[in-house]
């Protein structure tokens, strides 16, 4: 079992008063999700930088994320 640390930055824009997911990018580590998180927040309605771990030869990561960063508007799944 070869367990990783996932880092994920994702933007989000407003739409009908509705929040919607721009496409996850995936980033080599912790720093380079922040970076990429606080860019989207530029120009996005919000933006969150997240780490996840787990077994990627099964695809299997843990439930519970580890919110690194929040900016702007993003949903309440992913407050601090």
């Amino acid at each position: 079992m070869a367990r990783e640390t996932i880092y994920i930055a994702q933007g989000f824009t407003e739409k009908g008063g509705r929040l919607i997911a721009e496409p996850a990018k995936r980033c080599k580590n912790e720093e380079g999700a922040l970076r990429t998180a606080a860019m989207l927040g530029e120009t996005k309605t919000g933006a969150v930088a997240f780490s996840s771990s787990g077994d990627s030869d099964l695809g299997d990561y843990d439930d519970e994320l580890k919110i690194l960063s929040v900016i702007g508007r993003v949903p309440e799944s992913f407050t601090l």
